[in-house]
């Protein structure tokens, strides 16, 4: 692969994971309601896992193309978030993290896992991240087939993300973990993002919808 797209793609990489977002808002509160994030973190990387399994198969770019199938995409998505957002905000009230914490049960981590695949895994910004900018830093030139090098640089991104979702659940653990009433403030907060972010969605797809019919 060429080395500097690679060292530039590593740059947006940790760029990107940095951004506050969705997938941190699910890494803090998933945190904060369990005694372990392992399983948040991992699911959430578990999603862009797929992500580039589908675009190193080439089948990102397909759903790109087919605007139809986006925007339900789009809307799935969208409502994931609002049911994932909601049920965070149900929960704010007994948000703490300590070490007398209950113990969480192994169903309980798969869940979190499966929740976690779903949040990054269904959200299309995560897909149109993808299908728009890792291209953009494939070499036909290079020794290794395109995507063996789309796959390396999807995975990549997931590494990046891993580390810096682990560094977020880790610091805001430790800063509110004794500070309950915080602790509250932060998963309301996270709730209300992950809503936000699904209302924002929808509203991608219908606002274009109704103006096409005024």
């Amino acid at each position: 692969m060429n080395p500097q797209l690679f060292f530039a793609f590593l740059l947006v990489s940790i760029s990107l994971a940095c951004t506050p977002g969705v997938d941190w808002a699910y890494s803090i509160s998933a945190g904060l309601r369990q005694r372990s994030f392992v399983p948040a973190v991992a699911g959430l990387c578990g999603g862009y896992v797929i992500h580039t399994l589908l675009m190193a198969a080439g089948l990102a770019a397909l759903l790109a193309g087919v605007p139809g199938l986006l925007s339900w995409l789009t809307v799935a998505g969208a409502a994931y978030l609002l049911w994932l957002g909601a049920s965070t905000i149900r929960s704010w009230r007994g948000a703490s993290f300590s070490a007398d914490a209950g113990v969480v049960h192994s169903g309980n981590q798969l869940r979190t896992f499966l929740q976690g695949v779903g949040t990054s895994g269904i959200n299309p910004k995560g897909l149109l991240f993808f299908v728009a900018l890792v291209p953009q830093f494939v070499s036909p030139d290079a020794s290794l087939p395109v995507p063996v090098q789309s796959g390396l640089l999807g995975m990549t991104f997931v590494v990046m993300a891993g580390l810096v979702y682990t560094g977020v659940a880790l610091t805001s653990r430790k800063l509110l973990a004794s500070r309950p009433g915080a602790a509250r403030v932060v998963t309301l907060s996270s709730g209300i993002i992950m809503v936000g972010l699904g209302v924002v969605l929808l509203s991608e797809q219908i606002i274009p919808l109704v103006a096409t019919h005024i």
